[in-house]
């Protein structure tokens, strides 16, 4: 008992603490070591195509467009697609009035795979660059992103997410942007040591060529796309001077709908991508993927729920100190997560108190991803979550 009792404590702080302090340490190691000048320009500009997949987005059409509008980039050089499959209503019509758009259109929804699996052979561009109707890019980011192609060795880009709040009462943005600062600062991390395990569908990048056909039931496709690419020998690059910005979820139910979803995704991709979980073969890319991601999606929200009754037995027969502190520690973190709870419920969030609640919560949408998952297995459309205005 007390050896799986220092095991769980193990994977839980190596997923969440652990791998950034020692990805921290060897990254340092390597750049004082080895240093590579980037690119900072090109003799001539690639042709590149944005592509936008949208479902019933006639809301953001204008300022989608406008956003697109402003990117500074040879304008012969950048095609901007929309892929709207399944869209009723007046997506189609706005985006018409545009010039220089090129729209693709089948009545049919089958979810955003099955879009982007038929739009890819209409790209006749080297490089494709994905992002989402809701989002906003700054205005160098196309250039940014392929400026990181120059590097050969380079197959995918994956641009930075930034979540607005509008409002410091908005719970669900002020949780999901603090994970995603952690989580942009890791992948930074994450690229110069090797690769970026994971593109975020905001904003990300490939060479056309290397585009790989997934299955139409695919959840999380960026994510899964961007890590054949990286098994295939290529490296995903990190690009945090291109970002897309977007508002949070516009409450904890709907940002609670978006991370059962990726959790969902998430143990769909453990499953695809199991042959990257063989660290022989894929080296320094699959400790990388296990440390990142593998965990946080499979050994870790057990570990979270099995600590609590493992520590109250070991207490029960044992007088040691250290293990009745480390049971009053885990009641007072979930006891803050409650409160935090109940602040953001009442319009009152504490930062720290909710940033605790938020941890749990994604831990728990772990297990409510493996009900949806079943639930809607060979289903890859999806409700989207409202984002707040």
């Amino acid at each position: 008992m007390i050896i799986l009792f220092f095991t769980l404590i193990f994977i839980i702080f190596y997923t969440y603490i652990g791998y950034g302090i020692i990805l921290y340490i060897i990254v340092k190691i390597k750049e004082s070591i080895y240093h590579k000048a980037p690119v900072t320009d090109y003799t001539e500009w690639p042709s590149v195509s944005l592509l936008i997949a949208a479902y019933n987005e006639e809301d953001i059409i204008s300022s989608k467009m406008d956003n697109c509008f402003a990117l500074d980039y040879p304008k012969d050089k950048l095609h901007i697609i929309w892929v709207t499959d399944g869209s009723t209503d007046r997506t189609n019509d706005l985006l018409h009035e545009y010039e220089r758009v090129n729209i693709l259109f089948s009545p049919e929804r089958k979810g955003k795979t099955a879009a982007i699996n038929r739009a890819m052979p209409h790209i006749e561009t080297p490089l494709t660059i994905f992002t989402d109707a809701n989002t906003m890019l700054n205005t160098q980011a196309i250039k940014e992103i392929a400026l990181q192609f120059a590097d050969p060795s380079v197959g995918c880009v994956a641009g930075e997410k930034r979540v607005i709040a509008s409002d410091e009462k908005e719970s669900a943005s002020v949780g999901e942007g603090i994970y995603w600062k952690y989580e942009s600062f890791l992948k930074d991390l994450d690229s110069r040591l090797y690769s970026v395990v994971g593109a975020a569908g905001e904003l990300f990048a490939i060479r056309t060529s290397f585009y790989i056909q997934m299955p139409v039931d695919t959840l999380l496709d960026d994510f899964i796309q961007s890590l054949e690419i990286a098994m295939s020998g290529f490296r995903t690059a990190y690009c945090k001077t291109a970002y897309a910005c977007e508002t949070g979820s516009e409450n904890i139910e709907e940002e609670k709908k978006r991370k059962i979803r990726i959790a969902a995704g998430g143990l769909q991709a453990v499953y695809r991508l199991r042959s990257l979980l063989n660290i022989f073969r894929y080296g320094v890319l699959s400790f990388q993927y296990i440390s990142h991601r593998v965990l946080r999606w499979t050994l870790t929200p057990v570990a979270l729920i099995l600590l609590i009754p493992l520590n109250i037995y070991i207490c029960l027969f044992n007088d040691n100190q250290f293990y009745m502190t480390v049971l009053i520690l885990q009641i007072l973190f979930y006891s803050a997560a409650i409160i935090g709870y109940i602040l953001s419920v009442r319009g009152k969030p504490v930062k720290l108190l909710y940033a605790i609640y938020y941890f749990v919560f994604m831990n728990l949408n772990v297990f409510r991803g493996y009900t949806y998952l079943r639930r809607r297995k060979g289903n890859g459309a999806w409700d989207k979550s409202k984002r707040s205005k």
